[in-house]
């Protein structure tokens, strides 16, 4: 369902990129792809501490995206006259997170992978 943020459309669900969650600073919202409820609450939960706690301390829109081939990657938009959005804070957190989280993330794309594609677990 597309939002209005500061003038234009986004829509969480029409995107080259499977969206498994985000969080906009603009319009307080958190969102969760429901094709991945069957990961458990805990990892949910994680994730989304993650998006929203970026989305309030960097600004801007935070989402978390597998390509076509399993890859999961940290995509951050911002709209053009937001002066608050603060670059160094948004390439930090994502870089804690790809450091701290690296299990985290490296499951979520084998889940990807295997419950998604339908690939092996090999």
């Amino acid at each position: 369902m597309p939002e209005m943020m500061d003038g234009y459309n986004y829509d969480w669900t029409n995107s080259e990129n499977m969206v498994l969650c985000g969080a906009s600073s603009y319009v307080q919202k958190y969102y969760f792809n429901e094709k991945f409820k069957l990961l458990p609450d805990e990892i949910k939960n994680e994730l989304k501490i993650m998006c929203v706690s970026f989305a309030e301390e960097a600004g801007g829109i935070l989402t978390m995206e597998f390509d076509k081939f399993g890859n999961l990657s940290f995509c951050v938009r911002v709209d053009d006259a937001d002066f608050y959005f603060d670059e160094i804070e948004s390439g930090l957190k994502i870089s804690l997170y790809q450091r701290k989280k690296e299990e985290l993330l490296s499951q979520l794309e084998l889940f990807y992978k295997v419950v998604i594609l339908g690939e092996s677990a090999e």
